[in-house]
């Protein structure tokens, strides 16, 4: 039974998503396909991997985990259910003193189970829908530790004027979630070449104008 209620939530969380923002997603330079991949995407809203997950093809949607924060999703038995049951998220613990697992190894273990993910770099919001917070190292880590998973850049529009930061009703907009080419890690790149290509891949497919220092 939970298992219905879970399926019957999620429509209606897709439901209302495109009912709110009209969401459409574009694929420039990639297409929706099988293979494990991580969408990697600019942080603006908590509803950010809401419209990404809703814009994947069904079959890809049920395989794809959005990475989230714990502390949010565990607060209420709602927000639990919609967390665990209904998105199926990989809820990482932010807090270093407390956490007992370590996050770049979830997603590993999520990732070796034939399980996309969806991640946010920057690790926080910003009220920015041009720019975007320096990356953190995460990202590398994964890309060093799994060369073959696809890294999908992805900007959202405009879902920062639906849902700004500390309101809890949405405003009417039309959003858009554009998926770009995938990148790599090259053999022998470092760390910070690699973080400021794979931002300038997300920038690239908005009306971004640089990193916010």
């Amino acid at each position: 039974m939970k298992r219905l209620y879970a399926k019957m939530f999620g429509l209606a969380i897709i439901w209302f998503s495109r009912f709110i923002t009209a969401v459409r997603g574009f694929w420039k330079g990639v297409e929706p396909g099988d293979a494990v991949t991580i969408y990697f995407a600019n942080h603006t809203s908590n509803g950010d991997f809401i419209l990404l997950w809703t814009v994947l093809p069904p079959h890809i949607r049920r395989r794809t985990r959005p990475v989230a924060a714990a502390d949010y999703w565990l607060t209420s038995k709602l927000k639990s259910f919609i967390g665990r049951e209904v998105i199926n998220a990989l809820l990482i613990d932010r807090n270093p003193e407390t956490r007992t697992l370590d996050p770049v190894e979830q997603m590993l273990e999520a990732l070796d189970a034939d399980e996309s993910l969806i991640i946010f770099p920057e690790g926080l919001r910003n009220s920015s829908d041009e720019k975007i917070l320096p990356f953190r190292p995460g990202i590398y880590h994964l890309a060093d530790k799994r060369p073959d998973v696809r890294l999908v850049p992805v900007w959202i529009e405009n879902l920062n004027r639906v849902l700004p930061k500390g309101e809890i009703i949405p405003i009417p907009f039309i959003c858009t979630v554009t998926f770009g080419e995938p990148i790599a890690l090259k053999p022998g790149e470092d760390k910070r070449n690699f973080l400021d290509r794979a931002q300038n891949a997300v920038l690239a497919l908005g009306p971004g104008e640089g990193i916010i220092p």
